[in-house]
């Protein structure tokens, strides 16, 4: 069938013609941010999971929903080694357009003028102009050098131009295990203080599965801040209708054999779903979606896979931490027990916590408890088995 018409999109980020499973966590936001509005308290929001289960495409629906509503919000993704200021900081540029037009109130001119203060903090050579005379406005001084004074400023001066409208404030931040336990413990420090202010802040992390300990070892009160959501696999319903869905929509079905092979083979994993999906419907030459189509789908499906999802990745580790991912990778999805792995490498497990260390700073791997580790990319077991 013509590919130009197919309805699924794999992708990082790219939502899906139908956001399916995560109901509670939409319904969850949406009553956080009414609950704001009308002046109740509301706990923020932690997303987190394997890659590839949704949490980017979540956490912009999220945003989205913040801003139909007429809230002011940043979104920012978070980059290991660098400064949250940054991503933040040029997250703003966008919003700063939209509200920064001549005649706004004072509110809005004291938030610009703290925002561009902030810029200054990480960056003294680029300058943002909007055309606004910001000259005897109040504002500014978000460029004290410290974290903490500095992002409170700037997200109190936003949740004042927030109130303005009737709403508030929401920052929502990708790829949060990439936070120092610094940048967490401030930004948990600041939602407690806008909470203790009655202040319409709501934040929104997304992550891999350690992020929920990562908040805990930067705050003890972290888990009475956020709410926690665990973003798995759908359900074999669901990802039926991930398929069925886009397809029906233009008219297209699936053969039975093909959905439940097609279902099979992605695990529940929403990524895996739109992989296959959109292989299968070029394969295809007409409705419905044949058993055959499906095979040739899986094969071209995981064949893009194999040199993009999960080499990107494979490629980045070194030899002696691929011999340590071959390790992992005997006990399937896992997880395994740092015992094991040493046992397999005829080694020390001490010695080996450097190795650990790294694969777990390069995102490949992460620490559900004490002693175990385990793979944040869903098969990559089955992608190391290939490769050997």
């Amino acid at each position: 069938m013509d590919p130009r018409d197919n309805p699924y999109s794999p992708g990082a980020g790219r939502r899906p013609v139908e956001l399916i499973g995560r109901d509670a966590q939409i319904e969850a936001w949406d009553v956080a941010l009414d609950r704001m509005q009308s002046g109740r308290d509301a706990q923020s929001m932690v997303l987190y999971g394997l890659r590839g289960v949704g949490k980017t495409v979540l956490l912009t629906q999220l945003a989205l929903m913040a801003q139909r509503q007429g809230w002011v919000v940043v979104q920012a993704e978070a980059r290991r080694g660098v400064s949250i200021r940054e991503p933040i900081g040029e997250s703003m540029h966008g919003l700063l357009l939209d509200i920064a037009r001549p005649g706004v109130g004072a509110r809005i001119l004291k938030a610009v003028k703290t925002a561009l203060s902030f810029k200054a903090s990480y960056d003294s050579t680029g300058v943002w102009h909007f055309g606004l005379d910001l000259s005897g406005v109040d504002g500014g001084g978000a460029d004290t050098g410290s974290l903490e004074t500095d992002l409170g400023r700037l997200l109190m001066d936003l949740a004042h131009v927030g109130q303005e409208r009737g709403t508030g404030v929401a920052v929502l931040i990708d790829e949060s295990q990439d936070m120092s336990t610094e940048e967490l413990a401030t930004l948990c420090a600041l939602v407690h203080a806008a909470n203790q202010r009655q202040e319409p802040l709501l934040v929104a992390l997304a992550g891999l599965p350690n992020v929920p300990r990562q908040l805990s070892e930067a705050k003890s009160y972290a888990e009475r801040l956020f709410t926690f959501h665990a973003l798995g696999t759908l359900t074999t319903t669901q990802a039926r209708e991930v398929l069925t869905g886009p397809a029906s929509a233009s008219g297209v079905s699936w053969s039975e054999k093909a959905l439940c092979r097609v279902t099979d083979a992605a695990g529940g994993y929403p990524y895996f779903l739109q992989e296959y999906g959109q292989d299968s419907w070029n394969a295809a030459q007409a409705s419905p979606i044949s058993d055959s189509d499906a095979r040739v789908g899986i094969a071209q499906g995981t064949l893009a896979l194999d040199t993009g999802f999960f080499r990107i990745r494979w490629d980045r580790a070194t030899v002696a931490q691929r011999d340590y991912l071959r390790a992992m990778a005997v006990d399937g999805e896992g997880p395994s027990s740092a015992g094991w792995i040493a046992e397999r490498l005829g080694k020390k497990a001490s010695t080996l916590g450097p190795l650990r260390a790294t694969l777990i700073a390069k995102g490949m791997i992460y620490a559900p408890q004490h002693g175990w580790v385990a793979f944040t990319v869903p098969a990559m077991a089955a992608f190391i088995d290939r490769q050997d």
